[in-house]
């Protein structure tokens, strides 16, 4: 159905669709909120099944909201923060649903006072969710996690040693990522790369060929694929066509073939092997597209 390297897939069904949380579960990739083509804040689950390449729906969140921060774990999605409005006001606000089991979405402790933020780089160790960075009137670098068997909230985890924001990066062997992004505003792009162990420090990694921020990723077996981003000055779009992976065993980077359509602003997330990419804008800012397309690298 899908051939390497990228392939297009069925369009988003509630069409142009940017600033997504975009996670997959048992097969299926869920895009989470976001902003549409007339810069409306939805609240809607988009679901695409990897198996018969249809699209559906899922219940919508409890409100709208952009720039969320998500992630599964035991086969329940978790939002964690976001952004909401024009405005970008950052909430705190904390959801789970269970597709398997669950017709709607539970609501859960939101984030302490004052931590509240969207678009942090999100990885799942064990049980525990870690947000690291994020955008709260601008570039944070606090780092969060929540329990989610005790449904609690960790706010002591070392903090990134600089702020950052619209970054992307996951877990590998028990070890959280994050690479790239940007220190709040769209030029303020960045390449370094940090590892965070639990209970420990950030550890200074190889940096990105290619720095950028407004990135999507998945892991892949041991590699974290990123793909795209923002404040290309090389590019009227100014959107990175650039498909990077970062090996973190062997600490190196490697460079794959470039998005079809190049984006920004997107999610992604990997499911047997594939990369699927829906989403996103074609240029600076808003601009948002309904392509869907799949990487297989």
């Amino acid at each position: 159905m899908f051939t390497a390297p990228w392939s297009s897939g069925p369009e988003l069904p509630l069409g142009p669709t940017q600033e997504t949380a975009t996670v997959a579960v048992d097969g299926r990739v869920y895009i989470l909120g976001g902003f549409n083509g007339s810069l409306g804040v939805i609240a809607a689950v988009q679901v695409f099944d990897t198996v018969t390449c249809l699209w559906s729906a899922g219940p919508d969140l409890p409100r709208a909201v952009h720039h969320a921060n998500a992630a599964v774990v035991g086969g329940t999605i978790y939002l964690l923060g976001a952004m909401e409005t024009l405005s970008f006001t950052a909430v705190g606000h904390a959801w789970s649903w269970n597709p398997a089991t669950e017709t709607s979405w539970t609501t859960l402790t939101s984030m302490p006072s004052g931590t509240q933020r969207g678009s942090s780089i999100v990885g799942v160790i064990g049980e525990k969710i870690y947000l690291a960075g994020g955008l709260r009137s601008g570039a944070v670098a606090e780092v969060s996690a929540f329990d989610t068997v005790t449904k609690q909230w960790d706010t002591t985890p070392t903090a990134l040693p600089e702020p950052r924001d619209h970054g992307c990066g996951g877990a590998v062997g028990g070890r959280l990522y994050v690479t790239g992004g940007r220190r709040g505003v769209v030029n303020s792009i960045a390449g370094s790369v940090y590892e965070y162990t639990p209970g420990g420090s950030w550890v200074e990694r190889m940096a990105m060929p290619t720095a950028r921020g407004g990135t999507a990723c998945g892991v892949i077996g041991d590699r974290i694929i990123v793909v795209g981003g923002e404040g290309n000055p090389n590019d009227p779009s100014g959107v990175f066509p650039q498909v990077e992976a970062y090996t973190p065993t062997t600490n190196e980077w490697e460079s794959l073939t470039p998005m079809t359509t190049p984006r920004h602003g997107m999610g992604a997330a990997a499911w047997d092997g594939r990369l699927y990419v829906p989403g996103g804008a074609t240029q600076d800012g808003f601009g948002a597209v309904a392509t869907h397309e799949v990487f297989t690298p």
